[in-house]
């Protein structure tokens, strides 16, 4: 007896849909394809799922299996839906395939014969122990990795020291050590054709009507931006956008194009570009769409238009452009104010009243914009706006965590999600940032949210890239604590307390804490993330926030007297950070500040006479240089800092981190005017 319960096999399918009928709108996955009724018999997928395959629907049309997991199949029989993607045999997904199992093979095996032959013996007859028990090659990559956390940790010889520095270089040269300074040229169609998320062009922006380049953007949006804030509800926001309803409360001309911008910055390929290789026009199109759709937005106090103002932010804070990070910003939150999102007049909801989509939207908007407003204040050290948020937060656990995150465009191993485990514990730590950031105390707390963190979230499970971001937030959250207001301290020893402008008097316990220890390990634990990031999915679509974290980390290292520039966590970060730094505007004039300043440390001669040190890093650091440089361009962005005063101009030496921040403050946000000016020391 067939599934269905009959005993006959159907023969032939039905009659297609006519134009007039349309699918309900919750039918589909986020994952699922676009379609109109008139192409579905010419959409075909490359592999269908293993439980149509056994039971060949993959040529039926009414039984098409939609070939995204759960395909609708699986989810109208309520069974597990598999997609075995090594039976995809089409040549291009093949070839790539094959080569990244190789990589991955070849990397086992070189990190095996360095457990092989650690000076401790313990650890290779262990992992041999391991082998014979028939452990799985997942297993004995944990143990691999540990063992190398473990022993890359406790040696301090200088064997180790180089090997520490071969495995740096090893890691770099998969991306390479520089940035990539042309735009890639692909066949959009062809990489389409495996996009998580299709949505339409039309009637969402006058930019192009490209669908394939739309869903391409969408896709990388979703993948690399969207998770870490969240600060709209994706498959409402899809659902909608699919819909073509320009009327729609969660979707809007203004929040498509404000997104497509942002999606801009998270692609090599010159479609992204309005003048191919120019950095600042990239996604500059559908900026400028967005600008004048937020001008003639007729509704300003709706969801769409306060997530399209977040997006903004996104993109001027990337930009540097006219100061516009924080006036987006405050935007966002009189907004959310108005709305009763936040703040003291309270959204009042009664049960039944609103719809499912609005209840899930304005929880995410809601929270999403208590979490960037808390980050950026922590970042630069200011005092958070919002206090509180005036409803529950989105719970969607069932759904989102046992979901999978897919690395696209890559195909890299997908992930599971934890979206919902993970936005909860990031909301509880943006709440312990923002006391932090109003009084000092909250170290306590601090700690006892990092030792709550689920084993999933642990970095030898290789979590999602937001999930690594989360653990360098916390890593950041540390430095800021024991670092800036050590320094408030000492500047003012008076003061019972290091204080932002609006904190209360108290007494400090920073004294009982080893705090130069602190921040050397909370800037090594960031660039051990930053290493997992770059091997599992690259450095070069990380969130804008890993720029920040690697830059904080860079330039603490670079404060002690003891900084080595061979030091391997030194280079790891430098390499990373000339990679993600070459994809804005801001990266650049940050990188070239970071530059000026590992120059002021003359050390360019130990770059010279290592041979494990690549070519491309002895370039970027070595002070006796005279050769043209393809990073001295990234100087241009700083002609900022020097026209206004307030922004205490460039420096072509050495300056204390706390100087750092306030160049990058000034670079990607402008000047704040509601907040106090931070005291200069």
């Amino acid at each position: 007896m067939s599934e269905f319960g009959g005993q006959h096999r159907q023969l032939a399918p039905g009659p297609s849909p006519t134009k007039s009928e349309k699918l309900p709108s919750g039918d589909s996955p986020p994952g699922e394809s676009y379609r109109t009724p008139s192409d579905v018999s010419k959409k075909r997928v490359s592999m269908a799922c293993l439980a149509c395959k056994k039971s060949k629907r993959k040529a039926s049309l009414l039984l098409f299996c939609s070939g995204t997991a759960p395909c609708d199949n699986c989810r109208a029989f309520n069974r597990q839906c598999i997609f075995d993607e090594t039976l995809d045999q089409r040549r291009r997904v093949a070839a790539k395939r094959t080569a990244d199992e190789l990589s991955y093979h070849r990397d086992m095996l070189n990190d095996l014969l360095r457990v092989m032959r650690a000076e401790d013996q313990a650890h290779a007859l262990k992992l041999l122990e391991i082998i014979r028990k028939n452990a799985t090659a997942e297993e004995i990559r944990t143990y691999i990795d540990d063992t190398l956390g473990r022993i890359e940790g406790r040696s301090k010889v200088s064997d180790a020291a180089g090997r520490q520095l071969q495995e740096v270089r090893r890691v770099i040269d998969v991306e390479g050590a520089g940035p990539s300074f042309r735009p890639k040229v692909m066949d959009i169609h062809y990489l389409c054709n495996e996009v998580p998320y299709r949505v339409p062009a039309e009637p969402w922006t006058t930019v192009t009507g490209d669908a394939d380049l739309v869903s391409h953007l969408v896709s990388l949006y979703f993948t690399w931006d969207y998770p870490f804030h969240a600060f709209l509800d994706r498959d409402v926001f899809l659902n909608h956008m699919r819909k073509g309803n320009t009327m729609s409360e969660f979707c809007s001309p203004f929040l498509v194009n404000a997104l497509l911008t942002n999606a801009c910055h998270f692609s090599d390929y010159s479609e992204a570009y309005v003048d191919p290789g120019d950095i600042m026009t990239k996604g500059a199109d559908f900026l400028a769409e967005a600008e004048r759709l937020r001008e003639d937005e007729p509704t300003k106090l709706s969801l769409a238009y306060l997530q399209g103002t977040l997006l903004l932010y996104e993109r001027y804070s990337m930009s540097g452009e006219d100061d516009l990070g924080y006036r987006m910003l405050h935007q966002a939150i009189w907004t959310g104010e108005s709305l009763g999102l936040i703040g003291p007049r309270k959204v009042r909801l009664n049960p039944g009243q609103i719809s499912d989509d609005m209840d899930i939207s304005i929880k995410r908007t809601a929270w999403g914009l208590f979490h960037i407003d808390t980050v950026v204040h922590a970042d630069f050290l200011r005092p958070s706006l919002i206090d509180k948020v005036n409803l529950e937060r989105p719970n969607r656990y069932s759904s989102e965590d046992s979901s999978l995150w897919y690395p696209y465009p890559s195909h890299r191993p997908a992930r599971s999600s934890y979206l919902s485990h993970y936005f909860n514990k990031s909301c509880n730590l943006c709440e312990i940032a923002r006391d932090v950031s109003q009084q000092l105390f909250g170290i306590d707390r601090l700690r006892g949210w990092y030792s709550t963190l689920p084993d999933v979230f642990d970095p030898y499970h290789r979590p999602a890239p937001y999930i690594i971001l989360l653990r360098m937030r916390y890593h950041t959250l540390v430095i800021n604590i024991f670092s800036f207001r050590t320094e408030r301290l000492r500047a003012t020893p008076d003061s019972e307390a290091p204080k932002t402008p609006e904190s209360p008097p108290g007494l400090s316990p920073l004294p009982k804490y080893n705090t130069v220890g602190i921040i050397q390990s909370a800037a090594r634990a960031i660039a051990a993330l930053t290493v997992l990031h770059r091997r599992e999915y690259g450095i070069s679509r990380a969130h804008h926030f890993a720029m920040y974290a690697i830059n904080l980390a860079l330039f603490t290292l670079l404060e002690f007297e003891s900084f080595d520039i061979l030091d391997s966590d030194f280079l790891a970060l430098a390499s990373a950070f000339s990679n993600v730094a070459s994809r804005s505007p801001l990266g650049r004039s940050l990188f070239h500040i970071f530059r000026q300043a590992v120059h002021a440390k003359a050390q360019g001669r130990q770059l010279r006479e290592s041979n494990v040190v690549s070519d491309d890093l002895k370039a970027m650091f070595d002070e006796e240089s005279t050769s043209a440089s393809k990073w001295d361009e990234y100087a241009k962005g700083l002609e900022k800092l020097e026209m206004d005063e307030r922004y205490h101009g460039a420096s072509d030496g050495e300056f204390s981190l706390f100087e750092m921040l306030d160049r990058y403050e000034s670079l990607s946000l402008g000047k704040d005017e509601i907040a106090p000016e931070r005291p200069r020391y």
